[in-house]
């Protein structure tokens, strides 16, 4: 017979007091802390090529690209932090005496197994409610692909980029997306990927 888990749950307050002090990043969602865990080889070259291209083409914009360690709240009782963060105009923060964000224009998901139920689900909800999102993107690890989720007035459209040879617009801040080059150092074969470009045996 299982034995039930006792789950303490913090207050906004405490949780943002014990993260500035905390070694690893935790999210936050309804009183419970999630500790972020790492991520394979894979997850972080995506993220590292994603995040290059985008600050290279948002230079000299009125757009500003943030990396995971920026935290944004979704709302009062949300606290995430994003692979990758980008805000059109002036960037706007909490006034709890900590970094967090309130006003994110696109925000990146690269998608990992223990976390991607998470990201299309209650944390894709969260995000949708914030009025200064516009785009919601999340990329595949795995395989080349990538899904934008775009609002429209009171509506998000959806559109799913797949293949090597694709490339994709994200109007909201001018930055177009070739698959090729968002996975340029990771090689698939029938089973996927598996392993990154220049390893040993390559």
């Amino acid at each position: 017979m299982a034995i039930p888990q006792t789950v303490t749950l913090l207050t906004p307050e405490e949780y943002l007091a014990e993260e500035a002090l905390a070694e690893f990043k935790h999210e936050y969602m309804d009183g419970v802390v999630v500790a972020m865990s790492g991520g394979s080889r894979y997850h972080s070259c995506v993220i590292m090529d994603l995040g290059s291209m985008v600050n290279g083409q948002l230079r000299g914009s009125d757009c500003q690209p943030f990396e995971s360690n920026l935290r944004v709240r979704t709302d009062a009782n949300h606290f995430v932090y994003p692979d990758v963060t980008v805000v059109c105009g002036e960037t706007q923060f909490s006034d709890d005496g900590y970094d967090n964000l309130l006003n994110p224009t696109v925000i990146f998901e690269v998608l990992s197994p223990s976390t991607e139920a998470h990201d299309r689900g209650a944390k894709w909800f969260r995000y949708r409610q914030m009025p200064s999102l516009q785009q919601y993107v999340l990329v595949s690890q795995d395989r080349p692909q990538i899904e934008v989720f775009t609002r429209n007035g009171d509506v998000w459209t959806y559109i799913d980029v797949q293949g090597l040879d694709a490339s994709l617009q994200l109007d909201a801040i001018g930055v177009t997306l070739a698959l090729g080059d968002v996975y340029a150092r990771v090689k698939f074969d029938e089973d996927r990927a598996v392993g990154l470009i220049g390893e040993p045996g390559d």
